[in-house]
């Protein structure tokens, strides 16, 4: 098993920070999605897809991973950059 923890990024619909802490643990998929042939909706066998746990620091997932044997992988937070811009810069 193996799982990938991350930090929730605010969404490009989000004005706010809200959920912003949270570390995220889930797994990666361990087989493809494929079509069924009756609906043909994308599923796969892998119930470890919907899994996907929060946590409230980065130590935190890293300790549940650690404690049950999970390998993971850490995806760093990318820098937060602030456009600092004036209302009257909208008419130049």
């Amino acid at each position: 098993m193996t799982a990938r923890i991350y930090q929730i990024q605010k969404n490009g619909m989000q004005s706010g920070k809200a959920r912003t802490d949270k570390w995220v643990l889930e797994y990666v998929a361990a087989e493809g999605k494929r079509a069924d042939p009756l609906t043909g909706w994308a599923g796969s066998g892998d119930t470890r897809q919907q899994v996907k746990l929060t946590f409230p620091s980065q130590e935190a997932a890293r300790a549940y991973a650690d404690r049950e044997g999970i390998t993971f992988t850490i995806i760093p937070t990318g820098p937060k950059t602030l456009k600092i811009q004036a209302y009257a810069d909208n008419f130049r």
